[in-house]
């Protein structure tokens, strides 16, 4: 026998019925507001109004008595909404609903209620509602949001999508059992996340959509079949997501990245990946680590771009997780480059790259007035970093960055006071920025290196230099000030 449930979820629709709202304040306002979103006539009940209801009410044109509520008001009412602060006429509003079978929900008033409004997570035509009985609407509301982090903004726009191609699909596929894994493999389907990603829509989604219905048609002779390789956007031929995983801090990762860690097969991941942030990924997916350290690779590029390609191509969905963002010196182009020529599809998801989480981090600011009007990103690793225009890299009023800095400080230093940069000039070593072991040096250029040396600085760690290098300062982090 199923677990009763307290209430029954339903879901009305209210458009163009009449729905009775008792109260005139801002609590009634924020309900009328909802209720003209669903399409709702409104009849409003109150001896006077505030302007955002008065306003909301001129909008839609809404039935407005300016008196005190009688039960008579409920003729012809589908729902009545009782929004004062006054719990007698709450509580008459419930009574009279009760005796004329019309739903009433009291606000804030569980007792006085025969029905509640739950919390709405609105991917229209997907809703999600989320209610506690009226016995917590706090945590209801603390629940919608956590869904809102792990529901994409574009979700219902799939769903118009795919209503608008279910005649289609149920003409090609006669049978519900062909039907439900169609689109269980089209929502899992490549084609399906760039929707959601903003990567494709209009006809050449329909072009798209169209290809994978004609390939579910292939007749078969066995079950279990696996579709061509010719049928694109297919869930079947896998794909790769290269995500960026922020400077460290779990709570930095997008929602995008979040939501596509929840639906990876297999992630992919660096050594600037902390175990917080692999905690988001999906519980039974299988986890490689694909590290590097500067001057000893454990796994070559080659290597991590041919087991993206195989597990791809075993109709997996492989997360490329990477930390700070896969486009600024974390090999993104090669990667992508690599996935092209194999024919496999790619989806890129910033991530909050190290200098701005760094940025952030000790509240320093990489431009400001009068001290940096410009920021430069850069790479001192390998022979290339020899060909960097120093002399650019040591003019005043800017800010640079360099990535991967730490063993190449002494260098770094060397060639920016070599072309003209003062020793005096304000310098920031921040490492593990975000991480919980997070740590500042700050002095200046004369001073920085020996003061690394001191304070044993390893990777990961950003290099900052320009005047704003000055303001670094971290309120929960160890500071080692300039001696």
């Amino acid at each position: 026998m199923a677990r009763p449930v307290d209430q029954l979820p339903v879901y009305l629709d209210l458009r163009a019925r009449l729905v009775l709202l008792v109260g005139g304040g801002a609590i009634a306002a924020r309900k009328a507001q909802l209720l003209v979103a669903a399409g709702a006539r409104l009849r409003v009940v109150a001896p006077t109004r505030c302007t955002e209801l008065e306003r909301l009410c001129e909008l839609h044109q809404a039935e407005y008595l300016a008196v005190r509520f009688e039960p008579k008001h409920l003729q012809g009412v589908m729902l009545a909404i009782a929004a004062t602060n006054i719990a007698e006429v709450n509580s008459a509003v419930s009574a009279a609903g009760r005796a004329a079978h019309v739903w009433v929900n009291a606000v804030d008033d569980a007792k006085a209620s025969s029905c509640y409004l739950p919390a709405i997570v609105d991917r229209s035509p997907l809703i999600v509602a989320v209610g506690s009985g009226g016995q917590s609407p706090t945590l209801a509301r603390r629940v919608r949001a956590q869904l809102e982090a792990l529901l994409p903004q574009r979700l219902g726009e799939l769903a118009r999508r795919a209503g608008l191609h279910r005649p289609a699909v149920h003409a090609a596929l006669p049978e519900e059992a062909g039907r439900r894994h169609f689109w269980d493999d089209f929502f899992d389907s490549d084609l399906a996340q760039q929707l959601l990603a903003g990567a494709v829509a209009g006809e050449e989604f329909d072009r798209q959509f169209a290809a994978q219905l004609a390939a579910a048609q292939i007749p078969v002779s066995q079950p279990g079949r696996v579709q061509p390789a010719s049928a694109p956007g297919l869930a079947t031929r896998g794909a790769v997501w290269l995500i960026g995983a922020g400077p460290g801090d779990p709570d930095l990762l997008t929602l995008r990245a979040q939501q596509l860690l929840q639906r990876c097969d297999v992630v992919l991941y660096d050594r600037l990946v902390p175990a917080a942030v692999l905690e988001r990924v999906r519980r039974d997916a299988k986890r490689v680590f694909v590290g590097k350290q500067p001057g000893q690779h454990r796994t070559t590029q080659a290597h991590i771009h041919e087991l993206m390609i195989k597990y791809a191509g075993q109709g997996l969905r492989v997360a490329r997780l990477k930390g700070g963002d896969p486009m600024v010196f974390g090999r993104g182009g090669e990667e992508i480059s690599a996935l092209a020529q194999a024919g496999v599809p790619v989806i890129v998801v910033p991530g909050v790259t190290a200098a701005f989480g760094a940025a952030a981090a000790v509240r320093l600011p990489l431009t400001q007035r009068g001290l940096a009007q410009s920021v430069c990103f850069v790479t001192a690793m390998g022979e290339a970093a020899a060909q960097l225009d120093w002399r650019a890299l040591a003019a005043p009023l800017q800010t640079v960055v360099f990535y991967m800095g730490v063993t190449q400080l002494p260098r770094i230093v060397a060639h920016l006071r070599e072309h003209g940069a003062p020793g005096e000039r304000p310098a920031a070593v921040i490492e593990r920025a975000t991480w919980p072991e997070q740590r500042v040096i700050s002095g200046t250029l004369a001073t920085l290196e020996a003061q690394a040396v001191h304070a044993a600085v390893q990777a990961p760690a950003l290099l900052i230099v320009g005047d704003v290098a000055q303001f670094a300062a971290p309120p929960l982090a160890t500071t080692l000030q300039e001696p």
